[in-house]
């Protein structure tokens, strides 16, 4: 009854505590009431019952989630009298309780107060094994886990303080920490595996956030460590490899969490009851013992170079013996330790391919590999499957140390692994993971005698793969198509309809109706596939487009995209017979869905439909003015400003489309389409829409030239909300979006309508004042309490220093980019001339002592010009602008050359106002000074 009463005091603080919280119910409770109810609540933590004491403990931290510190200063402090209280048990267990439940709302105001005098009462927990149990210590643990973590996060900006209040403390902190860990593991006790787990938590926050103090206890903690770590591998081992029982599983704390072992250890073993779990562990992003196997791997390599990499192959050879030497004494988990060596050296092939490319070990990695392959891959079917899936995928991933006649015949060992009647086995993930990449490599001729095997053996795995095998199978099939070549056009006809079965299947699922959409381009992209594929599928797909309110979830958007994937590159007359079926729905969609994804979708399909017409585009149908005109109506409801905006996002690329290949028709209706965009801006709620709307007005800048004055003086007369006019509005937002514009394309389109914009001397240019620079407190970076009282202010600038400051940024980001190209090719030359010795690659492994500012890095990643980054439209519309063949570099030197030499004293006067970064960028490219 008391612990259900405790229970109902908890549901009575949450509804009736606060009166602006949102579960608030009337009435309020007065404030007599609250203090009588705090103070019986602290009397009643160090009750004998335990879940009482947790009840409590529960209602005390609802109601600290209102009142502490300021309504219920005495919190604290009996928290801690009941700590030092060391004749009741119970009430250091409750103290301890409320205490964690806390810690989630403690802040950086908070802790620097509390970590002073609640500190050493922990210690003395933790530091009691004869007074206090391990549930007792671990929760002190995880309260002081909780605070060092918050003074971590202040060390940036105080880290004089932090390191003052740390350095007393770290050794007695450091010798508990050794103490707990430096006895062997107790594969019987979940309380001892707990006390280690927050053992650990604690010695991860010191080691990452105060390593220069840590350096000096390493001494203390790290045998112990270790210790820890070989005794915990021998319980991980018997129970998790070799399959021992937990009798464990199902028992929990105080706190609900898992005291299992298999939680301890942080590994899901299910592969032999569910072969799909090999490759959804494989993939997994979530923690396990491998994944953080394959971490520590990593990071040897990285801290110690070629050293590591030597010793960490000189355990593989070892474990390999050893491995040996279990088959040869007839142990049936012999593979085991086979299947780990080949995983540990994929998560490093990397390192391994660059330091075997550079010769810099004295170890054939090609021919120990080809032993461990050539040895697994003969062993039956049915034998060992992990062990012949992990060969497998390592053959992916050393490809490039294998000879061609070698990787023939993996090749064909793949496909007979996939063509068994095992149903998915871990060999057949592991055989598509070797086929996506070998396949690629593969000789056309060899792949003629066993194309319709392997698409036979695909397309049936395709039919049993589960959500998680299914990607894989995908992307081998798209693989194999590619490599087929003039061959996939005699398998077309089988293979097209089971993958569009997929893709209906799953057309709700983005990841796996992408993969399907890609094997079908591939498909299309086949000689001799293109015609006979979309003969195959335009009856569905104009049936489905013509009737969208009748179509399952997902249909409508999908078959959009898979009508984009036909237009993109198709010839002419393909293009008339998509453009004759579907033109007309799509159109509709866009004008009437409500559905946002349908009509991104709608969208890019539409720019698709222009991209493949270009001007033809207007004859295909019997009226060019109706059809004219339906490319018009499609781009106002894009531009409505009540329309959502994720409804607009991928506006950008259809109006651009629009200007590029109907630029006469555009130019009439130029201040129609800049009063729409003000309009959409000042609606628009996603930053990455205001900033495409950026490009189309630069790209309208550049279809005024050479009359660009002609376009300010249109933004002039047009109004806007809260600013004189378009002008003030337009460029305002432009001034501040311009960092923020991504692409190489877009950059390019913005920056020079820039100069443009500038070039015209306009006289109301220097009439606007714009964002300039933020200005900085002086105080470092701010903390969340800080935030708060501090919001960020900036200077103001005029609109032509703004301009010039943009097009000085612009040249350090393409001089870093020139910077780094030649130093990559310094460093090509100097591998060329005769490998790399120790020294050379444990610098390029180590991480610089001087990083890059995350501006720098945004503006390098920005100026690439790499089409990898862009998608498909954005590709189309480089391809189809001719101003994307403009050189940037010239383009702005030019400019500042003739700014320099004919209006000296503007120049002077914009130069005068940059920082000393900008003006030395300039220089440099002037030649100045």
């Amino acid at each position: 009854m008391t612990h259900l009463a405790a229970v109902l005091v908890k549901q009575y603080i949450k509804q009736h505590w606060q009166e602006d919280d949102e579960s608030f119910v009337h009435p309020v409770v007065s404030s007599g009431e609250k203090e009588s109810i705090r103070e019986l609540l602290l009397f009643s933590l160090d009750d004998h019952h335990g879940k009482l004491r947790t009840a409590v403990a529960m209602a005390v931290a609802s109601i600290a989630h209102y009142d502490w510190p300021e309504d219920w200063p005495d919190l604290i402090p009996h928290l801690l009298r009941l700590l030092s209280d060391q004749s009741t048990i119970s009430g250091v267990g409750g103290a301890l309780r409320a205490l964690a439940l806390l810690s989630d709302d403690l802040d950086d105001s908070m802790v620097p107060k509390l970590a002073p005098v609640l500190f050493p009462h922990l210690l003395k927990i933790v530091s009691s094994p004869n007074l206090y149990g391990k549930p007792q210590r671990s929760k002190a643990l995880s309260i002081f886990h909780s605070c060092i973590s918050i003074l971590a996060s202040m060390s940036g900006v105080f880290w004089t303080e932090t390191r003052a209040f740390m350095m007393p403390i770290l050794k007695s902190w450091m010798e508990q920490f050794a103490i707990v860990l430096q006895t062997p593991v107790d594969a019987k006790d979940p309380d001892d595996w707990s006390i280690r787990m927050e053992v650990l938590k604690c010695l991860t926050q010191f080691v990452q956030n105060f390593p220069d103090l840590m350096e000096k206890e390493f001494s203390v903690f790290y045998y112990p460590l270790w210790g820890t770590f070989i005794s915990c591998f021998k319980v991980y081992e018997s129970s998790l490899i070799e399959g021992a029982e937990d009798p464990y599983v199902g028992l929990y704390d105080s706190d609900g969490k898992e005291k299992s072992l298999e939680s301890f250890v942080i590994q899901v073993q299910s592969w032999s009851a569910d072969p799909n779990h090999y490759l959804a562990d494989e993939s997994d992003v979530s923690y396990s013992c491998r994944t953080s196997g394959s971490l520590l791997l990593e990071e040897v390599i990285n801290s110690f170079g070629l050293d590591g990499i030597n010793s960490i192959l000189e355990a593989v050879h070892k474990h390999y013996d050893d491995s040996i030497r279990s088959k040869n004494a007839g142990l049936s988990n012999w593979w085991r330790m086979r299947e780990a060596l080949i995983l540990s050296l994929c998560t490093i092939s990397d390192q391994l391919l660059e330091a075997q490319d550079s010769r810099s070990i004295d170890f054939s990695l090609a021919d120990f590999l080809h032993n461990i392959f050539i040895e697994g891959i003969g062993t039956e079917v049915h034998q060992f499957p992990f062990l012949r899936g992990r060969i497998f995928s390592a053959i992916a991933k050393f490809s490039s140390l294998i000879n061609q006649d070698i990787r023939q015949q993996f090749l064909l060992s793949a496909i007979q692994a996939i063509s068994t009647d095992v149903s998915c086995s871990p060999t057949k993930v592991g055989a598509c993971q070797a086929l996506s990449q070998l396949l690629t490599e593969c000789n056309p001729c060899f792949l003629q005698t066993q194309i319709f095997s392997l698409f036979s053996s695909l397309t049936d795995l395709l039919n049993k793969a589960s959500e998680e095998t299914l990607h894989l199978v995908l992307e081998t099939l798209k693989a194999a198509v590619k490599a087929g070549g003039e061959h996939s056009a005699s398998i077309e006809a089988i293979i097209s309809p089971i993958i569009l079965n997929t893709w209906l299947q799953h057309v709700s699922d983005p990841f796996i109706s992408i993969d399907a959409l890609e094997v079908l381009e591939e498909i299309k992209n086949a000689p001799g596939c293109m015609e006979p594929l979309v003969s195959r599928i335009l009856p569905s797909i104009k049936s489905i487009l013509e009737n969208p309110q009748i179509q399952s979830s997902g249909l409508v958007g999908g078959t959009l995209d898979l009508l984009t994937m036909l237009l993109k590159d198709s010839p002419p007359y393909l293009a008339k017979a998509l453009f004759d079926s579907c033109f007309n729905s799509v159109v509709n969609i866009l004008l009437l869905s409500d559905d946002y994804g349908e009509m991104q979708n709608a969208t890019q399909c539409l720019a698709g439909f222009v991209s493949a017409g270009k001007q033809e585009l207007l004859a295909w149908s019997s009226d060019p003015a109706i059809t004219m005109k339906s490319l018009f109506a499609a781009a106002s409801r894009l531009l409505d400003p009540d329309l959502e905006s994720s409804g607009s996002l991928f506006i950008s690329s259809y109006v651009l489309q629009l200007i590029v290949h109907f630029p006469s028709e555009m130019a009439v209706h130029i201040r129609d389409l800049m009063v729409a965009i003000v309009h959409r801006m000042e609606s628009c709620e996603i930053a990455g829409l205001r900033s495409s709307l950026i490009v189309i007005v630069a790209r309208l800048v550049h279809l005024c030239t050479p009359h660009v004055e002609q376009f300010i003086n249109l933004l002039l007369t047009i109004p806007a909300k809260g600013h004189e006019n378009s002008l003030v509005y337009i460029m305002s937002e432009w001034a501040k979006q311009q960092p923020e514009i991504q692409g190489s394309y877009q950059i390019k389109i913005t920056t020079t309508a820039l100069v443009l914009l500038l070039s015209t001397r306009h006289p109301e240019l220097a009439k606007v004042y714009v964002q300039g620079n933020i200005i900085k407190s002086g105080e470092g970076i701010v903390t969340r309490s800080r935030g708060k009282k501090a919001p960020e202010r900036w200077t103001i600038v005029s609109l032509p220093s703004k301009i010039f400051s943009h097009l000085a940024d612009s040249l350090i980001e393409i001089q870093e980019q020139e910077l780094e190209k030649e130093e990559d090719s310094e460093w090509e030359e100097d591998e060329g001339e005769g490998g790399l010795d120790q020294d050379v690659l444990l610098s390029s492994m180590e991480q610089s002592g001087s990083r890059p500012s995350v501006e720098q890095l945004s503006a390098m990643a920005r100026v690439l010009d790499d089409d990898d980054d862009d998608d498909d439209f954005e590709d189309l519309i480089k391809r189809a602008d001719p101003l994307n063949q403009i050189d940037l570099s010239g383009y702005l030197k030019e400019f500042l050359l003739n700014l320099s030499n004919q209006e000296g004293s503007l120049f002077e006067s914009l130069y005068r106002d940059l920082a000393e970064g900008q003006k030395e960028a300039i220089n440099r490219i002037l030649r100045r000074f």
